[in-house]
Formats: C-alpha cells, sequence, structure tokens
C-alpha cells in the first residue's frame, strides 16, 4: 500500500471509528506526515518498503535533528499505531517496530500550586467581581477537569442537586466527576448574569458571547498564576495537577482520584503518589530539626 494512503486510512479509522480528539488527531498526523518526508528523502514510497532499518535511521535522523526523547518516543507511537493498523486489516504481515525501543525519557514531576495560592487567587477575583473567570477556577480546581472538558460543558451537565458534573473526556468518553458545594456556588453567582439559559446552553461564555475555547482559559488561568505563584508553568493543567496532588495529600484512595480524572491507567495517577511524597520530604527537610 502507498504510505500517504496507509496515513490517510488510520487518520479516518482514529476519526470516525475511535473517535480521538482533534488535537491528537493532528498530533499523529503530523509525526506520520513527516516520517512520510523521511521516507521519500530514501525513495521509499510503500508500506513494504518500511523495514526495522529504516526506523532506526528515522529514529537517528531525529535524533540529529536534535528531536527530544520524549518527541522521538511519541513519534515511535504514533508509527507503532498505525502499523498495528495495517497488521490487523492485513494490509502487511509484520510490524516494523517490534524490535524498536523508544528512548528513556526522564519524568519531571507536574507542578502544583499551593491551597493558599489558590485561595488568594479566589479572593482577588471575588474582590474585583471578576465572576466568569472565578468559576472558571473553582471547576476546573474542584473538579480536576482538562481545558477542553470545562470548555465543552452545558448547563445540562450540571447536577446542582447532586454536586455532580457529567464530563466529556478524551475518546468521547463519558465521567461523572464530584463538584464542591462552594465551588457550584461561585459557579451559580456567574450563572445568575447570564440570561435565556437552557439544557444545552455553554456554561461559560466569553465577552461575546460565545463558547470559550481553550486559549481564552489558558490566558485567564496563565495571568493569575503569574502573579499568585512563583510556578515556572502556568498552564490550566496546574490546576488539575493542583487537585490530584491535595486529594492524596488530604487522605484519598489512589482509584478514586484515578476516576475523578479519568484516566485509563493507574501508573498514570500513580504519578501524583510521586509528588505528594516529594512534598512530604520537602516539609520534612524545612521542619525537622534532624534534616
Amino acid at each position: 500500500m502507498d504510505l500517504t494512503t496507509a496515513v490517510t486510512d488510520f487518520l479516518e479509522n482514529i476519526q470516525k471509528i475511535r473517535r480521538y480528539s482533534v488535537h491528537t488527531i493532528k498530533a499523529y498526523e503530523s509525526d506520520l506526515l513527516q516520517f512520510i518526508e523521511f521516507c521519500k528523502t530514501k525513495n521509499i514510497f510503500s508500506t513494504d518498503r518500511v523495514n526495522e532499518k529504516l526506523i532506526r535511521s528515522f529514529t537517528i535522523f531525529l535524533s540529529q535533528n536534535k528531536s527530544e526523547a520524549s518527541s522521538i518516543s511519541r513519534k515511535l507511537s504514533s508509527l507503532r499505531s498505525m502499523f498495528f493498523f495495517l497488521i490487523r486489516n492485513d494490509i502487511i504481515s509484520v510490524n516494523p517496530l517490534s524490535g524498536i525501543y523508544s528512548p528513556k525519557i526522564r519524568k519531571n514531576l507536574p507542578e502544583v500550586a499551593s491551597i493558599k495560592n489558590l485561595d488568594d487567587i479566589s479572593k482577588a477575583l471575588k474582590e474585583k467581581d471578576l465572576k466568569m473567570f472565578n468559576a472558571v477556577f473553582e471547576i476546573l480546581y474542584s473538579s480536576a477537569l482538562r481545558v477542553s472538558e470545562l470548555c465543552n460543558l452545558n448547563i445540562g451537565d450540571i447536577d446542582f442537586d447532586n454536586n455532580t458534573i457529567r464530563v466529556l473526556g478524551k475518546g468521547s468518553k463519558v465521567r461523572i466527576t464530584p463538584v464542591g458545594r462552594d465551588s457550584l456556588k461561585i459557579l451559580n453567582e456567574y450563572l445568575s448574569t447570564r440570561e435565556n439559559l437552557s439544557y444545552n446552553s455553554p456554561v461559560f461564555l466569553t465577552k461575546k458571547g460565545r463558547r470559550i475555547y481553550s486559549r481564552y482559559v489558558y490566558c485567564i488561568v496563565h495571568q493569575y498564576l503569574s502573579d499568585y505563584t512563583e510556578l515556572k508553568k502556568r498552564s490550566p493543567h496546574i490546576l488539575r495537577h493542583s487537585a490530584a496532588t491535595h486529594l492524596l495529600d488530604n487522605g484519598a484512595d489512589l482509584l478514586a482520584v484515578k476516576e475523578i480524572l479519568g484516566h485509563e491507567s493507574l501508573s498514570t495517577t500513580q504519578i501524583y503518589t510521586h509528588v505528594s511524597i516529594e512534598r512530604l520530604k520537602n516539609i520534612h527537610k524545612q521542619a525537622h530539626p534532624k534534616s
């Protein structure tokens, strides 16, 4: 099969059958098109000419062009997924990546905002009467949502009686996640400023009356994390990291946190146990007379 056709078929599969998000599909497409361009330099245009030697040459090419280990690993993962798709559909019989191992990636622990930081931000937003901004911070943190999940929320997704939110997560999977009463109160204060609300109305709107989008949320969160924390990273995902870490710090069960976050694998959630341990070690170091 022609490589370009193989990529097109694979992307169509993950979009229409597996229902991957737009961002994930774009990432796969970027990785696979880069591989096709590399293959063209070797005069290789069909899937049956792709072998382990070519894949190794591709990883060397990426390394020589100063790609980070995480980037190389992701590109190899994209290729594995596509060639597995081709095997499953009897287009090829051998996966050329079966003997290829991804480079080791040094995992950096996620940064976390302190509870005081978040309280200070909430207090500042209340004083400025920025109800929508305050509600964005509260719901992101209280329910540990991804930005895309927050942007997609409709009024009908909020269960004010049971203190829960129905979330459309990765892979179009729906989960029910708890939300704090205080956070719902702040959300209600914002919604009271809106008119003509219906079941399908977006929860959050821009000043122009449109559904909020990821970049819009990023700008809000980045501004206030910059003003009230010393964190190097100031993206909305920090609030998700913070929520997970604070839950574990206060005795939450790891499996429960996994469900709240919507993780498929427990190993993904376990990174937050390391964050909690590191925080305890730092507290011990700063406070214990024998440290």
